[in-house]
């Protein structure tokens, strides 16, 4: 374990007020209409020409194909309450290959997605910030004392309070652009989407976990390296820039 205080799965409630990338960080909610159940994920304003996208887990937006419905920002979250307002997404992008094939593991290492939101007439980052930069990497790139930001719910974790941890990322086991895995973070349930921070920017977000029953958990992070991701923050922002305001 890395984290200062940190619990069994190696996470520490973040101090408040939250500032930084913290404040940047949020949770994203939406609703699967089929399943009939919420869903409660992590996001992170990323850095764009338009000043309206956030990052986060492709699964954190399509299930099965369909797009989630209802889906909203709400950037510096805490203890139920939206500092910052609630930013309903517009528009919404994840991998084709995500998008469009049956799930399975190999599709992990493009489990990344980007929403574009909107709230009146004012950008995103107008309100939180400037949105954290990208920081790209390929295959085979290890990175030390990644910080993990997430809001875990469930296993006595409320769901409604910013949490981090930090640990040491190496490479996993895929093809395409690749996963980093790191064994001092195991994520719980609602980490998914946050982002894995280094040195301030945005590494990669939080995938998924092993099952937290595993006494040597890991949890897998979704790099932002490659064509694809590259392709598809430029056809977001390019989007969200040529939209309407208000």
């Amino acid at each position: 374990m890395l984290t200062p205080d940190g619990d069994r799965l190696g996470y520490a409630p973040v101090p408040r007020p939250y500032t930084g990338a913290r404040r940047l960080t949020g949770v994203l909610l939406g609703r699967d209409p089929v399943a009939k159940t919420d869903v409660l994920c992590g996001g992170t304003v990323i850095s764009s020409r338009s000043r309206s996208l956030v990052l986060t887990a492709a699964h954190c937006l399509y299930h099965d194909g369909r797009l989630l419905e209802h889906l909203a920002f709400l950037p510096g979250f805490d203890r139920g309450r939206p500092p910052m307002g609630v930013w309903p997404v517009v528009r919404a992008w994840v991998p084709a290959k995500w998008r469009t094939r049956p799930y399975s593991s190999e599709l992990l290492p493009y489990d990344v997605g980007l929403v574009g939101v909107a709230s009146g007439r004012r950008p995103l980052e107008s309100v939180t910030g400037k949105g954290l930069s990208p920081m790209p990497t390929t295959r085979g790139t290890g990175l030390r004392g990644l910080e993990l930001l997430g809001y875990p719910a469930g296993r006595g974790y409320p769901g409604t309070r910013l949490y981090r941890c930090v640990g040491d990322a190496v490479e996993g086991v895929s093809e395409g652009p690749g996963l980093m895995v790191t064994r001092n973070c195991h994520a719980a349930a609602g980490g998914s989407g946050g982002p894995a921070l280094y040195g301030g920017a945005l590494a990669g977000v939080v995938s998924s976990s092993s099952p937290l029953s595993d006494a040597k958990g890991y949890t897998v992070l979704t790099r932002l390296g490659g064509r694809p991701f590259q392709r598809m923050f430029d056809r977001a922002d390019r989007a969200m820039r040529l939209r309407p305001a208000g």
